[in-house]
């Protein structure tokens, strides 16, 4: 079975910095991306929902279409049937056939005055349902102008730094690998704690670079020393010497 290899402390830091360091620059990439890929996704889902809410609006306005192609298919039968009664209405023979046709000509009169009402109650519905569908149609061609250009936006800036993005992402995958598992871990931990991702920082002018809280003396020789990881009193961050953090590269 082959020996596990050991790594002295400052191979361990070593291994800690370039993971930061190369993180950093992937984070440095994010933020030029800023909010533009949660912008892109949220202007995709409200277009989405605006052509759904424009869909079921056209579906509304057919629906409306066909009650009133309905009622004026029902005016033109009454009117048939009025012909028809007013015609048998010359040609009674006694009261009790003049009672009944009139009857019929009376219901569908009122047949006819009832389907014109619906006709009209429903063309308003339409003029309403016609102008929400305009301001639709409008609402989606001004997000789509706009997702076009923020898709633009974006594209310009994932081709920049695609290349460069790529390397990173395979240079992350080796670095995690020297990093052995209990630090990774404490590592990853810190990171998600900050908003800046640092959880391995230089000291800078007698300072955590992280939180800026003064290093003392006897401290800073000691993370000099690289015998053992060290992290800032205040924000926890791992502590590294500057000559080491400045050594390392990506």
């Amino acid at each position: 079975m082959p020996a596990t290899k050991e790594y002295s402390v400052e191979d361990k830091l070593k291994g800690l910095i370039q993971l930061q360091k190369i993180e950093s620059k992937l984070d440095e990439i994010q933020i030029l991306k800023g909010e533009l890929p949660m912008e892109v996704k949220d202007l995709e889902d409200e277009i989405a929902g605006l052509h759904a809410r424009r869909l079921r609006v056209e579906e509304e306005i057919n629906g409306i279409q066909e009650f009133i192609d309905g009622r004026k298919e029902a005016i033109k039968e009454s009117q048939e049937l009025l012909k028809k009664y007013e015609k048998q209405s010359d040609n009674v023979k006694n009261n009790r056939e003049f009672e009944a046709i009139n009857k019929e000509i009376e219901m569908q009169t009122l047949d006819i005055k009832l389907a014109e009402k619906h006709i009209k109650d429903a063309n308003e519905d339409l003029n309403e349902k016609n102008h929400q569908h305009e301001n639709i149609s409008k609402n989606i061609a001004g997000k789509e102008k706009n997702l076009e250009h923020k898709k633009a936006e974006l594209d310009k800036i994932i081709a920049d730094n695609e290349k460069e993005e790529k390397h990173l992402n395979k240079e992350i995958d080796k670095a995690r690998e020297s990093v052995e598992e209990r630090l990774l871990t404490s590592y990853e931990r810190i990171r998600k704690s900050y908003r800046n991702g640092l959880s391995v920082v230089p000291i800078v002018r007698d300072s955590c670079g992280g939180c800026f809280n003064t290093i003392p003396p006897q401290r800073q020789s000691e993370i000099r020393q690289r015998k053992k990881i060290i992290v800032c009193e205040n924000c926890g961050r791992i502590l590294v010497d500057s000559d080491l953090n400045d050594s390392i590269s990506i």
